[in-house]
Parts: C-alpha cells; structure tokens; sequence
C-alpha cells in the first residue's frame, strides 16, 4: 500500500512539475532575455524553418530520444518511451502556455520587469527538473543526453557531459543565426542558466518540497557509471 502513494504523489509532483517548467521556458521566450541553452536553440530553429515551436520541439525531442539510443549502443525500451512521454506534453505546453504570457504583455514590458520575469522563468526550470529528476518517472531527453554521455563515454564527468550535451544547441543556434540573422531567447539568461542552473536545482532538492526525496534507479547507475 506504502508503494502505491509513493507512486501517486511522485506521479503528481511529475504533473506539476511538467507544467512548472513548460511555463518557465514559456516565460524566459516571452521575456526574450535569454533562455536555457536548448529552449533558446528551439526558438531559433522554429523561426528558421518556419515551424510551430511546439512542434519543433517535439521533433527536436524525437531526433534527441533517438541519438540517445544510439549513443547507448543497444535498444532500451524504458528510457525511449520515457522520453517520449515526457516531450510530448512538454513541447505543446510550452507552445500555448507562451500563447497566454503574450496575451498578457509580457514582451511588451519595460526591460527591468522582463528582466526580472526572465530570471523567475530560469529559476523555475532548474526547480521542475529537481522536482522531476526527484521523482525518476519518465525523463526529458536532453538530461538523458548528458547522462549516457556522463556515465558511457566521459568517465563520469557531469561537468564535461553537460557541456558535450550542448553542442548540438549551439551549432544548430548559429546555423540558424546565419540562415536568418535573427537571434532570439539568446542574451543574459542563457549566460545565468549556464552558470547557475545546477547551484539552483541542488538548492532546490533541498528547499523545493524536501519531502520528496530522490528515488535513484540503482541498476540504471550502475549499469553506465559504477
């Protein structure tokens, strides 16, 4: 029975925190300040092809989902339909929950207060991905990214592996740069969330609902890194 709520509050934490971040990101685009180094590469990409953001990220997701497997050099049922799971109501979310932030003006205020909405939004992000990370239900793609890259190929470097896992944003960010010679989502925000994101997210393993605790999936560790 202890197993069952266990499972029921980690499933309503994971809801909320899917939403907390697609809001978040929807945030930082709106405020246009500068975003996480992947939403910022989605934005740019959907202008460059000309394709709803909601669903450029949901592709983006895909083709990620994918090299993840192939990274891992065999076919893992669970984390592939983990990811998808996750990027599916993620990437829409994000979408029309930015629908709502326009609506109510954000990219018309004046830079201090979209400043300010700008940094709330990155905070936000690096809170619902420990709530999610917490919860090890189902997992974004781009955090399974860094960690096959981490445990299979960089001998446990988390530092090394997050910022191996961002040369696919950033190239596609400058292809797109050079394609349309427009830049958006990319300025202080990005340099904040790349500095300070994970100081964030362990401040908020601790302090953002610390009654959940992490639940580590010990043979997925030890099987990449241990």
């Amino acid at each position: 029975m202890s197993n069952i709520v266990d499972f029921r509050q980690r499933f309503w934490f994971l809801v909320f925190s899917i939403f907390l971040n697609s809001a978040s990101n929807a945030l930082t685009i709106s405020a246009n300040l500068g975003s996480a180094v992947w939403t910022g590469s989605s934005v740019n990409l959907s202008d460059w092809i000309h394709v709803p953001l909601g669903t450029t990220l949901l592709l983006y997701g895909i083709v990620v989902t994918i090299l993840n497997q192939l990274l891992l050099g065999h076919f893992d049922r669970r984390r592939f339909f983990s990811n998808l799971l996750y990027i599916v109501p993620f990437s829409y979310l994000v979408e029309f929950i930015g629908y709502f932030w326009q609506w109510i003006g954000v990219p018309a205020l004046p830079f201090l207060a979209r400043l300010i909405l700008n940094f709330v939004g990155l905070i936000g992000v690096a809170a619902a991905v420990s709530i999610y990370q917490r919860c090890n239900l189902i997992q974004h793609p781009n955090d399974d990214l860094s960690y096959i890259l981490r445990f299979r190929f960089l001998h446990g470097s988390a530092i090394i592996a997050q910022w191996t896992s961002y040369l696919p944003p950033v190239t596609i960010t400058i292809v797109a740069f050079l394609a349309t010679g427009q830049l958006r989502a990319i300025g202080i925000g990005t340099v904040f969330a790349l500095v300070a994101q994970g100081a964030i997210m362990g401040w908020s393993d601790t302090h953002v609902f610390p009654s959940l605790k992490h639940h580590v999936d010990v043979a997925r560790v030890d099987h990449h890194g241990n």
